[in-house]
This record gives C-alpha cells, structure tokens and sequence, in this order.
C-alpha cells in the first residue's frame, strides 16, 4: 500500500521540484537584473592632453569619449598613459578597454607580464600607442572611446592622458630618440619613399641592458608591442646595444610598416642575468628601473646597381686568375718549346750540356751541398749505404726495363699488396727504410701504376664524400632559411645584419657570394693539376728519362682531391652563411680539416710515396676529427670531463704519430710494446748513452710534440667555447711546423727553390697575413646570444656591397690556391736530379 502511494503520487511531487527550481533561477535573476541596475555608467566627453583624476568601483563605470580629425596626408599617433594611485591595486586590478572603429584595445592596471618560470613582475605605469584605422577620404573624423572599470569594491584612484604622438611618421635618415621600458613600449610608423625599395632599420641605444626587441610588423590592427606577443607577427630581433632589419617594398602592400620596439621583463635572452629566482608560486616581484633609452633611423639600402658591381666584381677578381695562368702558361710552352728545339740543335750547345763522352756534366746540386754532406758521413754510415746496395735486394732499374712493361695495362688488375717491385717485401722494406741515411729512390719503389691507382683512390673518395655530405646540407639550410622567412624569427641566423643584403629567400646574399673564390680557384688548380698530369703522362709515353728516374715521383690523386675539397669548401662555406649559427658551423669547418690533413699528407707523400697512408685511413681519421668536433661543439662549453678526455685522445695520438713517423712505419702496436719500450730505454738511456738515430726525423718530431701538447695544455686550461676553431687551430699549426721543417730541410740539403715556387710562397704568405686580419675582425659570434652578436656587427667596407668577413673569403681563397700551387711548384728544381741523390727527411 505504501508503495502504490508512492507511485500514484511521485508524478505531483516531481512537477512540484520543478517549480520550485524555476522560482528560484528567477529570484536570483531578479535579483542580479536589480543589483546591475543600481551600476552607474557615466560618459564623458574628453579632449586630448588633459590628465583625468578619477576613481572606479564596482558600482560605477566610467566612459570617456574622444574624437580627433585625421588627415590622409598627416598621420598621427594617439597614445593612452595610465598610472594607478591607489595601494594594493594588484588585487583588483582596473581593465581599460579602447574602443575604436576597427580595433579594440585593452588591458589591465596594474599590467603582470611574465618571465621565465612564471614570475610576475607588476607595472602600475602603463603607456600604449593606440593602432591607427586607414582614412577613406582626405580628411575624417574618428571617434573612441576608453571604457575604465573593475570589480573591486573599494575604490581605486587613477589617472588617464590621452595625447596627440607628432612624431609618430619616421622619416627617410633622420634619427629620433625615444623612450621605452616593458609596460609602455613604442612603436612607430614609416612609409617608403618614391624610388626606394628596400630600407633597414637600425635602433641603438648606449645602454647594454636592459634586453629588448625591435620588431617590423604590417599596417594592420591589432599591433603586438609586448613582451609576451610581439613574436606573433612580423620580423624581430632581440637587442642589447644594436639592432638591424633590411625590409624590402615588395613585403608590404601598403607600402609601409611600423618599428615596434619592446623593452622585455628580464634580460636573459640577451645573455644577461636572471636577477630573481621564484620562491613562492604567483609572488610578484618588482622589476624596478627598467626604462631604455634609444634612436632609430631609417635609411635606404643599396640599389640594384649595387648589386651588379659587387657580383661584377666579385667575378672579375677571380678570373683575372684564370687571364695569369693562361699567360704564365704560354710563357712556360714557349720557354719548354725553345728548349726542346734546343736539344734538337746540339750544335749550338756546349759538350757539357751534349753529355758527349768523357765528359761528365755536374750540376750545382751534385757539385755543392750532397758532396759536402756526403763528406761528413762517417765511414760507419758509407759501409752502411754500400751494403746496402749490395745485399738489401736493391737494383738499379735501367730504363729498357722500366719501359717494357706497357702503361695500357689496365689498373684493375694491379693490386698494392699483390705486386711490389721489392724482390722480398717482407724481409728487404724492413731493412731499406730503416737506413740511416734514406734517399727518394728508398721510398719509390712500388710500381708508379700501383701508387697512381691508389692515389687516385683520395680523389675519387672525397668526390663521394661531399656529394653525400653536400646534398643534406642544402636541403637542411633551405630549411633554415624557411624558416627564418616563415616566422621572422632574427635570432636563429648570426648574420652580420648592418651588411646583409637580401636578394629573393636569402637574407645574405653577399656572404654567399663572396664564396664564389673557393670554387672557381678550385676548379682552376685543377685544370693546372690536369695540365702537368697529361705533360707527365707523355713523357712516360715517351720513354723519357727524367719522368722514369729524376725528381720527386709525380702522384696527382692528392692534388685532385686537394682542388676538390677547395671547392666543396666554398659550397659548404656559402651554405653555412645562408643561416650561420652554432648547429651549422660543422658545415663550414669540416673541409678545412680536409684541406689540412690532405696538405700534410701531399708533403708527406713527396718523399714518401711507397709508405704514404691510403685513402681509407686518411679519411677515417678526418672523420674522427669531425666527429670530435661535433662532440665539442655540442658538450664541450664548460664541461671539464669531455675536454679531459680529448686532450687525452690528443696526446696519445699525437705520441702514436710520432712513433709511426719516426720509425717510418716499422713497429707494433701489439702486447709486446711495453717490454720493448723497457728495453730500447735500456740499452739506449742507462747501458750506454746513445744519441737517436735520425736527428732530423727526431728535431721535427719533438717539436711537433711541444706544440701538441701545449695546444693540449692551452684546451685544458682555458676550455675556448669555439671548439670547432680550436681544433681547426691545432691543424694548421701541425701543418704549418711540417711545411716549415720541409722548407728548411730542403735548404739545408742544398736544394734550391725556383723563382715561380719562390713568388708563390711571398705572395701567399703576404695574402695570409691580410686575410687573418679580416678574419680576427669578428663581426658576429654565435658563442654569444644573438643579441651580443649583433654588438660586433659593422658596415659594409667594399662597394658598399662587402664587409670583413668577405674580404676575408676573397683574400683566404686567394691564399689557399696560392698554398696549393707552392706544394705543387716547390720542388720542381729536383726535375732533373737522380732520386738516389735526393734526400729523404
């Protein structure tokens, strides 16, 4: 019965909830209709530059009308200043809302702008540039309106100014000075002049810091001129001290823009320290002082015209160097043409020079300093040299039976380990290369058709190399690039921005093209490679003596492969600069530690070419050195135990070169090593006091052992944040020591330097020392933050077009083609030398 009760009755109490439900929902309706009816709402008519004292609650509003005549011809900026003057306004803050005809504007006093870690920083001073509506006719009046109002119930005092900014237009090289801190930025308005397509826009201030923003925003509404969105729209670098932006016409269809400049609420982004750290959750904390002082101007960048001489230039400097080696090259044809016609009439000549019997010609260098070295050589060493004449399996080969063997043989039949002209290579290269006295002919042994093959090999590898290389690197900038156009984004590039000029997606076609040198100088040490590669190889066809058996043995494959990483140098080094920046800097070193590694090798392999390292070996320990400088850009800045380990790695590798070097290759490495080292201690240092056996392999050897090891000492100590320069520094240090060892070793055997070789090694050095001044200029860095970069940036310095840093890709192109062609001309005075009577060292 109770529950039949409940049944019958449950619809009456249903409808009798919902009833009482709906009274409520309309008394609390009533209520708050009668609460907002008692809100006072009062407009007032406001003029300009006048300062209104006022007060707000929650139960008043207060409305402020203006209007003001624009004039299409006149622009004029209208800013809002905002000051509250009550205590404790953080709490219950005022909202100004500015309404216009085509934009709102609004926010709140005090302004909270955040920083890192959600600090907040209060602004009770608050000044805002309102975003002016475009005009229809020559002249209009528009009206808006400041809405003030908050939901405080205590009353909260402040102070609104609107006022008239006349120099809201900037004009074309004139420099205005402003003010601007994080709550009352600035922005102003400039329009490009008939016949000016591109302009940049440069903002200085004396005062370091604090860190702001310059941003190029279009002629639209909203405006984003604070901290926490003026990186929404447009273009936009951070500052310290200076800033750049080239803006080009064509990017703007108003044919105008506006120069936002934004002071930011702390200055890490700008390298400076973090002042405050928070210490309780929503704290806010005072920013204090943070007003900035600055100039901008705007100035016409270069014409098209500009353009075309630099580029004009930039060509003409480089192939006037193709005009010279084609002179020097039919000067040299027609010297190489009298002198055959020469040995053609030997009438005209001296019996000496005719080589008729009974009369033995004597060179100078025969007649000089290898008769004088030859004297000083104790008998131990001559009974030494004679036996090893006699008994070490080494033979005379004459030139019959040199010239037997056809050079049409194909190469790939020959194999460096099957064939050997060493009667027994595994028991008489063990004695012949650890004579005391060692001459060329000791180490060119090998058959010329099995080191051409394997030389061959670093010219075929490096091109593989840097297509594989190459290809990613391009498609990673281009990305770069994009993304630098797409989001406006400054700060990713280390561009020198007071000389970058852009020309289509490129921000700095000038630093690019000013690596045009590398390629062309490049392609023409090869085209010289070529030339006395085929002269070579119809000499051989021809059976001629002095390319059988005289001079230093011609192997090209090095110089190949040395003009090849030339030009994929300047390839890599123009794709660095079309973003340069810390993630990419691998891209502009990694071939000039090919080029050094591939120098040393190449003055290695002139005297040594039957024990020269392959090509696979080379090139893994370049890759080794690329991968370590990728380790130490990535973990290296300030971290002790990665540069402990590498100077480790440094010094025993360096201890392992020398070794090899020393001993030409015959040694160990196996678990016998320690008891021989015990030994040769033994009996060379305490049995008996022994001096070494190749001084001048252990003078060149003990140097290059100070020197690696005070670079070591230098890393270790001082950890340089550029890595990659470092490493690059230890590279041509060692091939600078090398290079002037074999210079001064070559004198001191009495051998001599031809005039070409000689005005190559003047010239090079002098255009060296030029090109290192530019280069130490450092007009960016990306070891700082963007913002100290820009501090080093300059002006273009060439036609107005260049700046330092291209000069020094002009002048270092110059210096390494010139270094190459002292490698390539330096002995050619032993052309005409027995190379049993050239000195290895």
């Amino acid at each position: 019965m109770v529950l039949r009760s409940c049944c019958k009755f449950g619809p009456v109490l249903v409808l009798f909830q919902l009833g009482y439900v709906a009274l409520l929902l309309l008394c609390v309706t009533h209520l708050r209709c009668a609460r907002a009816e008692t809100k006072t709402v009062v407009q007032k008519d406001a003029e300009f530059d006048v300062t209104y004292n006022d007060t707000v609650t929650s139960d008043n509003q207060t409305i402020y009308a203006f209007n003001h005549t624009v004039s299409r011809n006149k622009t004029e900026g209208v800013r809002v200043t905002v000051d509250i003057l009550s205590e404790g306004a953080e709490s219950s803050p005022i909202l100004f809302v500015v309404r216009q005809k085509q934009a709102v504007l609004s926010f709140q006093v005090p302004l909270i702008l955040r920083g890192l870690y959600q600090r907040k920083y209060p602004y009770a001073h608050v000044g805002r540039t309102l975003c002016q509506p475009p005009t229809r006719t020559l002249i209009e009046t528009q009206y808006f309106f400041v809405d003030v109002s908050t939901l405080s119930s205590l009353g909260t005092h402040y102070q609104l100014r609107i006022s008239r900014v006349d120099s809201f237009t900037l004009h074309t090289d004139k420099k205005f000075s402003f003010t601007a801190s994080p709550s009352q930025p600035q922005y102003f308005k400039y329009v490009f002049p008939d016949g000016v397509d591109t302009a940049i826009v440069k903002v200085n201030s004396e005062m370091t810091f604090p860190c702001s923003v310059m941003s190029i925003q279009d002629i639209q509404c909203p405006v984003y001129d604070l901290d926490n969105n003026v990186a929404f729209i447009g273009m936009y670098q951070t500052m310290t001290k200076t800033a750049a932006i080239t803006v080009q016409r064509k990017d703007f269809p108003s044919n105008s823009f506006y120069v936002v400049v934004v002071v930011k609420t702390e200055d890490e982004a700008c390298g400076g320290p973090l002042r405050f750290y928070p210490l309780r959750p929503d704290e806010l904390i005072d920013a204090g002082n943070r007003s900035k002082t600055l100039d901008v101007v705007v100035s016409p960048a270069i014409s098209s015209d500009v353009y075309v001489m630099g580029m004009l230039f930039c060509l003409g400097i480089f192939l006037s160097f193709y005009l010279l080696t084609f002179l020097v090259a039919c000067v040299e044809n027609k010297r190489m043409h009298r002198r055959r016609e020469g040995l053609l009439n030997p009438a005209d000549m001296s019996p000496a020079e005719t080589g008729k019997p009974g009369v033995t010609p004597v060179s100078p260098y025969e007649y000089g300093s290898f008769a004088d070295n030859a004297s000083t050589l104790s008998s131990e060493a001559i009974t030494d040299s004679i036996a090893s004449d006699t008994n070490y399996g080494y033979m005379e080969r004459s030139l019959e039976s040199v010239a037997g063997r056809s050079r049409q043989e194909s190469l790939s039949s020959i194999e460096e380990d099957d064939y050997d002209t060493l009667a027994d290579i595994d028991s008489d290269k063990n004695i012949v290369r650890t004579k005391k006295y060692l001459c060329v002919s000791d180490l060119a042994r090998k058959d010329k058709r099995v080191l051409s093959k394997k030389y061959q090999i670093y010219f075929w590898n490096i091109a593989t190399i840097g297509v594989f290389y190459a290809l990613p690197v391009i498609q990673l900038v281009i990305t770069y690039q994009t993304v630098v156009n797409v989001t406006g984004n400054q700060d990713i590039c280390y561009y020198n921005f007071l000389c970058a000029h852009p020309l289509g997606n490129l921000s700095a076609f000038n630093n690019i093209l000013s690596n045009l040198g590398y390629v062309m100088l490049g392609l023409l040490f090869l085209l010289i490679v070529l030339q006395r590669d085929i002269i070579h190889s119809r000499a051989l066809d021809r059976n001629d003596l002095n390319a059988l058996e005289c001079g230093i043995p011609k192997h090209f494959g090095l110089f190949y492969a040395m003009g090849t990483a030339l030009m994929m140098e300047g390839l890599l080094s123009a794709c660095y600069h079309v973003c340069p920046n810390y993630t990419n800097f691998q891209f502009d070193t990694s071939f000039m530690y090919m080029i050094a590694g591939l120098c040393v090798l190449k003055l290695y392999q002139k005297r040594h070419p039957d024990i020269n390292a392959s090509a696979y070996t080379a090139y893994a320990c370049l890759a080794a050195v690329i991968f370590f400088s990728v380790l130490g850009v990535v973990f290296g800045k300030g971290n002790m135990v990665f540069w402990i380990v590498f100077s480790v790695l440094h010094i025993l590798a360096t201890m392992l070169l020398s070794t090899q070097l020393y001993y030409m290759g015959r040694w160990r490495l196996d678990s016998g090593i320690l008891r021989r080292i015990v030994y040769v201690i033994y009996t060379d240092c305490i049995r008996q006091c022994s001096g070494p056996m190749y001084i001048d392999r252990m003078v060149l050897l003990v140097m290059g052992n100070i020197v690696n090891w005070s670079l070591a000492a230098y890393g270790l100590l001082k950890t340089p944040n550029d890595f990659a320069s470092y490493l690059l520094a230890i590279a041509i240090c060692n091939l600078l020591l090398y290079f002037a060892f074999y210079i001064i070793m070559k004198l001191r055997s009495g051998e001599r330097i031809q005039c070409m070789a000689m005005l190559c090694i003047l010239f090079t050095a002098v255009v060296w020392g030029f090109a290192l001044f530019f280069f130490f200029q450092g007009l960016s860095t990306w070891q700082k933050t963007p913002a100290e970069s820009r501090e080093h940036n300059r002006d273009c310095i060439v036609l107005s077009f260049f700046d330092d840093h291209d000069i020094w890709h002009f002048l270092s192109s110059i210096a390494m083609f010139g270094s190459f062609l002292v490698l390539l001309t330096m002995d050619d005075d032993l052309d005409d030398v027995q190379r049993d009577k050239i000195f290895v060292f």
